[in-house]
């Protein structure tokens, strides 16, 4: 759930409220991306808009919550990959992990694929500073860029979600593809 809105001062039906409606946003925006509407999270969650808009007093501030979740779970979903030894380990298994979960998540992948990636920059900064470490391996094109990295992995995002398949080992395929684009 949102940590931030399940403050103990809150009665207890309003923090149920609000995991529900929390619950639920995660479930429509990952289905439906941004074009998820606040009647389909309120219906889902078996509220009204007006409990919706409660917690969160624009469609925009539940967007925010649901990516900043979304991103902190990324992050916690390819931690282990960061553990390993060779540098072009760590980045392909990321890289790779990334594609899979994106699968799953159309709000991850269109936020992702948005050619002003504000909101992962944090996670495209991470991903170029694994890149920059796999080039030492001779692995990674030593002339690839955070722009090629950038075009090559939010330009296949962007085609799959066209395509809408979400199968996790299509998406798979295409991640494999992004390394292949980045050796030498």
């Amino acid at each position: 759930m949102d940590p931030a809105e399940t403050s103990p001062l809150r009665r207890a039906d309003a923090r149920r409220n609000h995991e529900r409606v929390f619950a639920a946003a995660l479930e429509v925006f990952g289905e439906a991306g941004l074009e998820g509407t606040v009647p389909q999270i309120a219906e889902r969650a078996g509220v009204g808009k007006a409990t919706v808009y409660r917690s969160y007093p624009t469609k925009e501030d539940l967007v925010a919550a649901v990516l900043r979740y979304r991103l902190a779970e990324l992050a916690g979903f390819t931690a282990p990959a960061l553990d390993q030894p060779d540098p072009y380990a760590v980045f392909s298994t990321y890289v790779l992990l990334l594609f899979e979960r994106l699968a799953g998540d159309r709000l991850l992948s269109e936020v992702l694929g948005d050619a002003q990636l504000r909101s992962t920059t944090g996670l495209l900064d991470g991903l170029s500073d694994l890149m920059e470490a796999a080039k030492s391996t001779g692995r990674v094109r030593a002339d690839a860029t955070v722009l090629d990295l950038r075009v090559v992995l939010c330009g296949m995002t962007v085609q799959l979600m066209k395509i809408s398949d979400r199968d996790p080992a299509l998406w798979r395929r295409y991640g494999e593809l992004t390394l292949q684009a980045l050796r030498p």
